[in-house]
């Protein structure tokens, strides 16, 4: 059984090993959950956040709009999995087909999950195992007030 979680915001990681790389924070009761994604991967998670839009739609728009106009609903999904430093999630979904509804499940990079998530308006689950793995307390991971950050110019 997995546990809700929800975005806390989008950050960049600092320390030597990631070289700046963009991190989408996970809260989870008490814990954080960093999850390392590329720089277009953050910008599309921030667009469904902030409900950005262009003249055409973004994949994970498009991929939304699809499954629900061909008559099914994305449930969740779900962060389920950590191999080897790389998170594994799914995507719940459901289809209906005259008069029944059939699950499905589809394999999914956490980052592609997230902005679909945020797209379909439906829970983040994530597993125990993960948060018992991955999950950081306060303490553990450098939150930063975003103006707290200087500017180019050092004020």
């Amino acid at each position: 059984m997995g546990h809700e979680g929800r975005i806390e915001g989008i950050g960049v990681a600092v320390d030597e090993s990631t070289d700046r790389a963009p991190a989408v924070i996970i809260a989870v009761d008490d814990r954080y959950i960093p999850i390392m994604v590329t720089p277009d991967q953050a910008r599309a998670i921030h667009l469904g956040i902030h409900g950005g839009s262009f003249d055409r739609p973004l994949t994970h728009d498009l991929l939304v709009e699809m499954v629900t106009d061909l008559g099914g609903a994305i449930d969740r999904v779900r962060i389920d999995g950590l191999h080897g430093g790389t998170f594994l999630a799914k995507v719940d979904t459901e289809q209906y087909r005259e008069g029944s509804v059939q699950a499905r499940v589809f394999d999914a990079r956490p980052s592609d999950a997230i902005a679909i998530a945020v797209r379909a308006d439906c829970p983040i689950e994530v597993a125990a195992a993960v948060i018992d793995e991955a999950g950081q307390g306060p303490q553990e991971l450098d939150l930063i007030d975003p103006d707290d950050i200087p500017d180019r110019e050092g004020t």
